[in-house]
């Protein structure tokens, strides 16, 4: 299944992808897409419903986040083999973990807000993962078995609130804004091999980033069941994982976005974000 949220910012409603590619309003069976309704058992009852039975929506709608309420937003940092390469680094011998603040999340195709005082917005297409189970200290086995599905995640940074100064991965990469999720949840069982995507990222029509899942260091539910031994993981949280070469710090000379860019990114079978770069 391809689910979604959708409507005006703060009245978003769940709904689904049908057979045609419309909007299909979800609402009179589940509240939200969070939490509960992402464990297996709720899931699977809506994987029984008949989409045509379902309110139809106009595709003008505005697309929210893919996912309400999240709990935790945990990203990995340097786990494509060509984007630590382009930072100067080894690749990492276990994965390097960091938080974003959640109140960054916003909807795939929203503005990218340039806070007061950046100078140094970049961009960073990455395959998030949604935990559909309760899990702590999950087997490779159980982590499989508690992923609700997967989506597309711009992580946004400010570099120099990230590497400069006090140089604190969290303060560079929460801004509002800073988080566009989806368009779709993608349920875990459309996505045969998560380590075989391709995913791309454009700014201005100029193709920035073209890599694939395949050169992570660390796969998608290895870092479920790694991230699982320093926490508990709860539905709804989201595990972004890491992003390939390609990220504005990374050309020579680096470059960053600026109020006016365009920005489309994709991932194989995921859909697409594309987003407007403004001022506060």
């Amino acid at each position: 299944m391809k689910l979604l949220r959708f409507g005006a910012r703060g009245q978003e409603r769940p709904g689904l992808i049908d057979a045609d590619g419309g909007i299909r309003d979800l609402s009179s069976l589940v509240r939200d897409l969070s939490r509960e309704s992402l464990e297996a058992t709720s899931l699977e009852r809506l994987r029984k419903v008949n989409p045509e039975t379902l309110p139809q929506i106009s595709t003008d709608v505005r697309i929210g986040p893919c996912v309400a309420r999240c709990g935790k937003f945990i990203c990995v940092g340097l786990n494509y083999r060509d984007h630590a390469r382009e930072a100067g680094m080894a690749a990492p011998k276990e994965p390097v973990l960091f938080m974003k603040a959640t109140s960054a999340i916003s909807g795939p195709n929203d503005d990218i807000v340039v806070p007061p005082g950046a100078t140094k917005v970049d961009w960073e297409v990455e395959l998030g993962v949604i935990l559909g189970a309760h899990l702590l200290r999950a087997s490779t086995a159980e982590a499989r078995a508690g992923i609700a599905g997967y989506c597309v995640v711009n992580d946004l940074s400010e570099r120099a609130h990230q590497l400069e100064g006090t140089g604190q991965w969290v303060k560079g990469k929460s801004a509002d804004t800073f988080g566009p999720i989806g368009p779709w949840l993608v349920t875990a069982d459309e996505v045969s091999d998560p380590q075989s995507l391709s995913l791309w990222l454009e700014v201005n029509g100029v193709r920035r980033q073209n890599g694939s899942t395949r050169d992570m260091v660390f796969g998608a539910v290895e870092l479920v069941s790694y991230v699982s031994r320093f926490m508990s993981l709860q539905p709804g949280d989201i595990i972004s994982t890491g992003t390939p070469a390609g990220v504005g710090m990374g050309l020579k000379p680096p470059k960053f976005l600026a109020v006016g860019d365009r920005v489309r990114l994709g991932i194989e079978g995921l859909g697409l974000q594309t987003q407007r770069v403004i001022s506060a």
